[in-house]
């Protein structure tokens, strides 16, 4: 009998080996490789070194904080309404990841920075280190973002600002489910919408009782329920319900004074299909114990101060999730090869990249252009730009967030679709911002609400597009046709989303004009001012350095 044979499983091992597949994208510096991002930093006159965005950046990209974001969002946190005595609880568990990334983001300052060392760029570092994080993981960005948007709407209660601030802004992230007084760091969440309306908060049917004396901060009991509130962990929640004289604010404490239970009753976790590793609940108010918070029966004008805060973050979140998009799209083309070249050296998927890589930019460069306004709120000329800027950019910004998420996740193709990928919880994450805090029509009328209550926000936006003037004869000629349909006031509310879309463009265009290199800024105005009718991404028009717009958006040592 022969011995040729080959041993069995001889060759087995050789069918497993793995060629020409990218590595992980880790230990990376987020911001170095952002040369966009480092240009804005250092225009606004702020001392990366002295906000430690270098240090930053290399946590941000590092293997460690990576794998915390995808463990707390295969970790989706879970309800415990009872203790196994049965005595009421509401108590929402999150894996240590989860905390992890919270704790980090407030010894950071995330949550109140601009407000407890205010000072030249205080706004602009706060947004240049939350976009960083947010690219590792979006959705506890949440409670941070809250609590930062609750200073402004605090400050019409000066008494329970007073009372509070100080333990809301400092940088301690302390998760026991124990009441307030026993901690040195807070958390605030919000819970404005119910049921029966949405948006149309004026809708809302939670009623406010009071304790003994009405009006500013006097005690009330709210009996009603509430259809999204934030982040059920919080320690102070910002809440709306109806008085005798309308619409009101309040703030609500997870605990009463006392260190009993407020009825605060969380009736279910919403199973959501992105911001999966952060809580949002059904509740219920079973007479909870809460503060008015400013004027009676205008509760809308108070915590709009809140709302416009969140709806910056939400700006700054969807191009953060755009960058991380981005960078592993460019990164995987580096290292793959297709039809015997690199995937980057094709100029059909050049030309995808670029066209990324521009949408990317100059999301970024409006959502800090924003933070800039911020810094200058003294100046009349910043504070009415902000004023427009914030519905404008929302709208825009969080609306291209999902289509440019799924480009990226189909230049990787098969992989980028796995939930072991990161492109499939950003996809995931993507529209998320968009409903947030208002939907696209509710940032539209809020446009239109700004420029008739105020008519110098118009008057503002151009004044900051004529910097760019003669920069670029397409922006010329797009500023000249927006600035005559502008004055167009018939039929405003039908024609909102498309004079929104125009005023984003622009602003965009005329910011990359006078920011960016020629060869980002004139690729923009060519391929959205100048193009015929809306397109797909990676149909740029001929002519562009679509590699040096690549090499810039993803920055190698």
């Amino acid at each position: 009998m022969s011995n040729d044979y080959p041993r069995a499983g001889a060759f087995l091992a050789a069918t497993h080996k793995v060629e020409n597949q990218p590595p992980a994208l880790v230990d990376y510096n987020a911001y170095r490789s952002d040369p966009a991002l480092v240009a804005a930093v250092a225009r606004a006159g702020v001392d990366d070194k002295a906000c430690a965005l270098d240090d930053f950046g290399r946590r941000a990209g590092s293997a460690e904080m990576i794998e915390l974001g995808a463990v707390a969002n295969a970790n989706p946190p879970e309800l415990y309404t009872h203790d196994r005595h049965g005595h009421r609880v509401d108590e929402v568990r999150f894996h240590p990841a989860y905390h992890q990334l919270m704790e980090y983001a407030i010894q950071n300052g995330l949550h109140a920075s601009p407000w407890s060392a205010p000072g030249r760029g205080a706004q602009l570092a706060r947004a240049a280190r939350y976009y960083l994080h947010t690219q590792v993981e979006a959705a506890h960005g949440c409670p941070v973002t809250m609590t930062y948007a609750a200073i402004p709407a605090l400050r019409h209660q000066p008494d329970l600002l007073a009372r509070y601030g100080d333990r809301i802004m400092a940088p301690v992230y302390d998760a026991r489910n124990v009441p307030e007084h026993d901690k040195k760091g807070l958390t605030i969440g919000m819970a404005m919408t119910e049921k029966q309306g949405g948006s149309d908060v004026r809708r809302n049917t939670t009623r406010a009782y009071p304790l003994g004396q009405a009006g500013p901060g006097q005690p009330y009991e709210l009996v009603g329920h509430k259809w999204f509130v934030s982040a059920p962990m919080c320690d102070l929640f910002l809440v709306l319900a109806q008085t005798e004289a309308g619409l009101s604010c309040f703030l609500l404490p997870r605990w009463r004074p006392d260190g009993s239970k407020n009825p605060l009753q969380i009736q279910q976790l919403k199973r959501k299909m992105g911001n999966v590793a952060n809580a949002s609940c059904e509740t219920e108010l079973r007479g909870a114990l809460a503060w008015m918070v400013g004027e009676e029966g205008r509760g809308v004008r108070t915590i709009i101060e809140m709302v416009a805060a969140t709806r910056y973050d939400c700006m700054i979140g969807s191009a953060a999730g755009m960058r991380q998009a981005l960078v592993q799209a460019i990164h995987h083309c580096r290292h793959r090869q297709a039809f015997g070249a690199y995937l980057v050296d094709q100029p059909l998927m050049q030309n995808l990249l670029a066209d990324l890589a521009l949408e990317s930019e100059a999301a970024m460069t409006l959502a800090l252009r924003v933070s800039d306004a911020l810094d200058h709120q003294d100046d009349e000329h910043e504070r009415l730009l902000a004023r427009l800027a914030t519905p404008v950019g929302k709208y825009w910004i969080c609306k291209r967030t999902p289509n440019h998420s799924y480009e990226a996740m189909e230049v990787i193709g098969g992989t980028g679709v796995m939930e072991t990928h990161v492109m499939a919880r950003l996809f995931r994450e993507s529209p998320v911002n968009a409903i947030w805090e208002g939907s696209g029509n509710v940032q539209c009328l809020d446009m239109l609400r700004a420029m008739g209550r105020e008519p110098a926000v118009v008057e503002a936006w151009f004044s900051e597009l004529s910097r760019s003037a003669g920069g670029n004869a397409a922006l010329d000629r797009h500023v000249a046709a927006l600035k005559r349909d502008l004055s167009d006031r018939e039929a405003m509310d039908y024609r909102a989303r498309e004079l929104a879309d125009r005023m984003a463009l622009a602003m965009q265009a005329a910011l990359l004009v006078r920011h960016a290199p020629s060869f980002v800024a004139d690729a923009f105005c060519a391929s959205r001012l100048e193009s015929s009718g809306t397109h797909n991404y990676g149909a740029l028009p001929r002519g562009l350095d679509c590699k040096a717009i690549i090499d810039r958006a993803l920055a190698t040592d």
